[in-house]
């Protein structure tokens, strides 16, 4: 772009689009930066000319373009589901913008509407794959072969065991302190004012039961760092790795910093290395969050008690933790289908008591957003 192609009034739009997206509606950086990108390659479309003199045959053009564009990458066409994504943040800029003063008799909510895939592709674009999740027990196993030999290999290691216990995601995990673990409790304090959480959300999470080994991974490991001379409760739960060159002039790990990640790369290097020494497929850390819903599922007996596990998982509604995380792998489905063949035709007493609490907390909860 060129300081020719800049239109000063879309550019004043733009920012003010971004602070309400910041400030009123809570997005992340990334959201933000998303909805950046979609609008620069509308503009370069448009010839960068005035958001004033929108009309929805530009939409339709632009949607056919994006169509043919190609991923910079890869050099494949951009994949359905890139273009919904990019269509919906142009379809949100424009609702918004046909409600700013001096453009609302210029747009309408219905012209915004025309960034829209067609009702196949969206289907397409929003299909719902199954997650290969690894179990708890896999996860374990993973954990069992890691090696301790030093203190950024102790350190590799509780990163699994504590992610695997509270379900963090990696950017949570990679901000967390010493002080934020409450070893007495057995909880996680998810302080968003210091812990880089999801829509800048407080939450205690409480470590899940899940074995005796990976807790105690985990906290002798915040034990260690607190033993350690001059260290505090400010300091990382997962410092970064310090480096150094060696007689080659080959960076290699000397030891830990006390300072955090700057970003969840090296979270997931550490996942990568460690599930392909244990012969696994590579589960990025996000995937636990699948696994330890499904374990979830099978020993909670209560709807209480399933609330509660979603409540530890950071989520305000049980039907969040359903919806994003509780799909049935299908082989567990055909394993579920087959034994429902021989099953009896009347629910027993507890099922139907879940059923209707089920029920009950979804009217409770309404419209549940994904998260």
């Amino acid at each position: 772009m060129t300081r020719q192609n800049l239109n000063a009034q879309n550019e004043r739009l733009k920012h003010r689009y971004f602070r309400f997206l910041r400030q009123a509606d809570g997005k992340s950086e990334a959201t933000i930066d998303a909805a950046a990108e979609a609008l620069d390659h509308f503009q370069e479309y448009t010839g960068y000319r005035d958001f004033r003199a929108f009309h929805s045959e530009q939409a339709i053009g632009f949607r056919a373009t994006l169509a043919k564009r190609t991923n910079a990458r890869s050099g494949k066409p951009l994949s359905v589901a890139t273009q919904n994504s990019t269509l919906a943040q142009l379809r949100r800029f424009f609702l918004w913008l046909s409600e700013q003063p001096g453009y609302r008799s210029r747009l309408t909510r219905t012209d915004a509407k025309y960034f829209r895939l067609d009702e196949k592709e969206t289907r397409i674009a929003t299909a719902r794959r199954e997650r290969e999740a690894p179990t708890v027990e896999q996860v374990v196993h993973v954990l069992s072969l890691m090696p301790t030999g030093s203190e950024v290999e102790l350190r590799d290691r509780a990163v699994v065991a504590g992610i695997l216990l509270t379900g963090s995601r990696v950017a949570a995990a990679a901000s967390l302190r010493l002080k934020h673990v409450d070893i007495e409790r057995g909880c996680v304090h998810f302080d968003a004012r210091e812990v880089k959480t999801k829509n800048s959300k407080s939450f205690t999470t409480f470590l899940c039961p899940i074995g005796d080994a990976p807790r105690r991974m985990f906290e002798d490991w915040v034990r260690h760092l607190r033993a350690k001379p001059g260290w505090s409760g400010d300091d990382p739960l997962f410092p970064a790795t310090a480096t150094t060159q060696n007689d080659a002039n080959q960076f290699e790990a000397a030891g830990l910093r006390r300072s955090c990640w700057r970003n969840a790369s090296p979270i997931r290097e550490i996942f990568k290395r460690a599930f392909d020494r244990a012969g696994l497929p590579y589960a990025h850390p996000h995937l636990l969050r699948h696994t330890l819903t499904r374990f979830g599922e099978q020993i909670c007996r209560t709807p209480e008690e399933f609330k509660a596990w979603s409540q530890n998982l950071g989520h305000d509604h049980v039907l969040t933790t359903f919806l994003s995380y509780g799909e049935v792998p299908l082989a567990r489905q055909a394993e579920i289908l087959r034994g429902l063949q021989s099953a009896p035709p009347d629910l027993p007493p507890d099922a139907q008591a879940i059923a209707k609490a089920v029920v009950r907390l979804m009217k409770q909860d309404g419209s549940s957003e994904i998260r």
